[in-house]
């Protein structure tokens, strides 16, 4: 004989996205495409953006039921961010999940090439969200969630203006969490290790030598994905201003 579960459905309820709208950038592979993937298990209806307008098509159409929506779009063209705000219309969440890495030692960086890292890691979710905000298309009671990274909190050679990028998302996400609060809208960044894909396993001697840093092993992109959930579920309702880092336990220098 069976019994029910008075938790099961008070956990769906705080954990699950079932009538949410949620907006996740960079979706069309990576760690977007894990979001966009978790969240649609979890009940929520998406809009995707992306560079790439086939293989985000591909994703929505891989989508648990329907109803998704992709609007392909580079976000460091600010007439196409403004109108991709008017085409998705009212969302609860948004996950700025879209960037590039952006690697170089300081004394080797060009003017162009620290620009893009500033304007595709920064710059635009900053906009995005400004624009987001201006048109009260995140409800009250949504979330906001920057992807930052460890190489924010950390020292790593040759990530001097990756790191630079991902720090200012964290020290603008913690005052707009505080102008946020009156509207019930939360602010809060993930600040992930090394993820393992296909671009960080391009080199495998070197991404050896990193994964043995990590004692609970490098990072999934599902496990960002997990956490995404949390920040946008209800669960986490009176969570804002944090910066939570899935770090696998590395050790810092």
């Amino acid at each position: 004989m069976t019994t029910s579960n008075p938790f099961t459905a008070a956990a769906r309820g705080l954990y699950g996205l079932e009538g949410k709208r949620i907006l996740v950038t960079g979706a069309s592979q990576g760690i977007g495409r894990a979001v966009a993937l978790s969240c649609a298990e979890a009940g929520a209806q998406l809009v995707l953006t992306g560079r790439d307008a086939q293989r985000l098509q591909s994703v929505v159409d891989s989508l648990a039921s329907t109803g998704h929506q992709a609007l392909p779009v580079d976000l460091t063209d600010m007439s196409a961010l403004r109108q991709l705000v008017v085409d998705c219309g009212l969302v609860d969440g948004v996950v700025h999940s879209a960037g590039i890495r952006g690697l170089s030692p300081m004394k080797m960086v060009g003017d162009g090439f620290l620009r893009e890292v500033m304007e595709t890691n920064y710059i635009a979710p900053m906009v995005l969200t400004r624009q987001l905000l201006s048109r009260s298309a995140i409800r009250a009671g949504g979330s906001i969630l920057f992807l930052s990274s460890i190489a924010a909190l950390t020292g790593t050679v040759g990530l001097g203006p990756y790191a630079g990028s991902k720090a200012a998302l964290i020290g603008t996400m913690r005052p707009l969490a505080l102008e946020l609060s009156k509207r019930g809208i939360r602010a809060n960044a993930l600040a992930p290790g090394i993820v393992q894909t296909p671009l960080t396993t391009i080199d495998a001697d070197w991404f050896d030598a990193i994964r043995k840093r990590y004692p609970l092993d490098v990072g999934q992109t599902e496990d960002v994905a997990w956490a995404c959930l949390f920040f946008l579920s209800d669960a986490s309702k009176k969570v804002t201003g944090t910066v939570f880092s899935l770090d696998g336990g590395v050790e810092y220098t």
